[in-house]
């Protein structure tokens, strides 16, 4: 899966926001932010393919965590984004 390129992610009111870039008309009765580590996971895996596998990996590396508490992080992370349509 990949995270769609349209959406992007800017600080509003020191809040990490999605956001539907260059659309005037978006619905916007859904806000979606993101705590530090979903945003370390947008920032490592924006632009590229990725798997649950590379999120363990990149959460892994930069917390103090152990695996499986981190596969299960991802897994509910990627479930998140895939709700919200954030993924293709």
């Amino acid at each position: 899966m990949k995270i769609k390129s349209e959406y992007k992610v800017r600080q509003i009111a020191g809040e990490n926001v999605v956001i539907l870039q260059g659309c005037g008309n978006s619905d916007m009765t859904q806000i979606i932010t993101l705590n530090d580590s979903a945003l370390l996971l947008w920032k490592e895996l924006e632009g590229k393919d990725f798997g649950v596998e590379d999120a363990v990996a990149a959460l892994c590396e930069n917390y103090d965590v152990e695996e499986t508490v981190a596969k299960s992080d991802a897994e509910a992370w990627i479930k998140r984004m895939q709700e919200c349509g954030l993924v293709e």
